[in-house]
């Protein structure tokens, strides 16, 4: 798109009177979003471009001032032109948490991005600020699945028998989302949206889609990351830290106590986000032309595989992911 990219210089050197500068790409996203770094003088900052009749700014602006309210470290809108879909940001560097995760720093590194958590699910956003992560929106990201991957992607004809199955699993997964306690969901919290800060740790990014809704969503993003996986175990023990620090910071009440009921919840919203991201992935390579997620489809069915067989009323349908779809991708 250079004619956007020359619409930017335009908007830089005229409405920010911004004269000797560089500007080099930064990164792109699963949207149509790109990010420049302007280097302007002794200081760096962000240039989000997003075209208005694809992306609606307005979301990143509304949440960046919610979150940086309750003191987490997000990018600061220096200035916008919705019109054209600029923004000129402060700029968080460069260095992904998936960039920087090992044996080493991952007990560090998380134990920072849980507390950062536990900062954003004790937001209270006045009614209506946040769209709600209601069960047709749960079960329209469901149905990505179904429809980028298995459709589209795998070419797969579904028996009735099949069919009905996934809409059996389908509403399962809503209901226990929707059973949850419901707090302020980033809803993309993962390690290529948290970057590494040498203050208040991490960096977060990409929170415009931010919506009210189940207390394990975030979470299991982190937790059961798409893009870098840990053992089961381990997750597990580091879910059930974080439900003690929720019960602490007053996220969770005393009835919300129960280890089982919150590993139940974990991990039947881990199966929904990674059906949705499974599709997704599917859809950034025949819609969008990014072929590059398709590698990060294995890890996260495998995800819903592992999950699905410890709970017998979903045994049928993880089967049908590990022989009908893992298979074959």
């Amino acid at each position: 798109m250079p004619e956007r990219l020359e619409a930017l210089k335009h908007w830089l050197e005229t409405e920010l009177s911004f004269r000797e500068y560089t500007l080099k790409p930064a990164s792109a996203d699963a949207s149509f979003r790109r990010y420049f770094r302007v280097a302007h003088g002794a200081d760096s900052y962000l240039v989000m471009d997003a075209p208005p009749d694809k992306e609606d700014s307005r979301p990143f602006i509304t949440v960046s001032r919610l979150f940086s309210d309750v003191g987490l470290h997000v990018p600061e809108v220096i200035d916008a032109d919705l019109g054209q879909g600029y923004l000129l940001l402060t700029d968080l560097g460069s260095r992904p948490y998936l960039d920087a995760l090992d044996e080493n720093s991952v007990e560090r590194l998380y134990g920072d991005a849980l507390g950062a958590l536990a900062g954003i699910q004790a937001c209270s956003p006045a009614a209506g600020v946040l769209p709600d992560y209601d069960r047709g929106l749960l079960l329209r990201e469901m149905e990505l699945f179904r429809e980028w991957l298995l459709g589209r992607h795998l070419r797969l004809s579904l028996s009735v028998a099949a069919s009905t199955q996934l809409d059996a699993a389908f509403e399962l997964l809503a209901d226990s989302a929707l059973s949850q306690p419901r707090v302020c969901v980033h809803r993309d919290y993962h390690s290529r949206n948290l970057m590494v800060t040498q203050r208040n740790n991490p960096g977060i990014l990409d929170f415009q889609d931010a919506v009210t809704g189940p207390v394990t969503y975030d979470l299991v993003s982190l937790l059961r990351d798409c893009y870098i996986q840990w053992p089961r175990e381990r997750v597990e023990g580091w879910a059930l830290g974080y439900q003690e620090l929720a019960l602490q910071s007053g996220i969770l009440r005393e009835e919300h106590e129960s280890p089982e009921q919150f590993l139940r919840w974990f991990d039947l919203m881990g199966i929904q986000r990674h059906l949705k991201a499974a599709g997704i992935f599917a859809r950034l390579n025949h819609r969008d032309g990014k072929p590059g997620y398709l590698q990060d489809i294995p890890r996260t069915l495998g995800y819903v595989t592992e999950v699905a067989a410890s709970y017998p009323e979903l045994a049928g349908f993880g089967d049908f992911v590990e022989s009908q779809v893992l298979a074959a991708c």
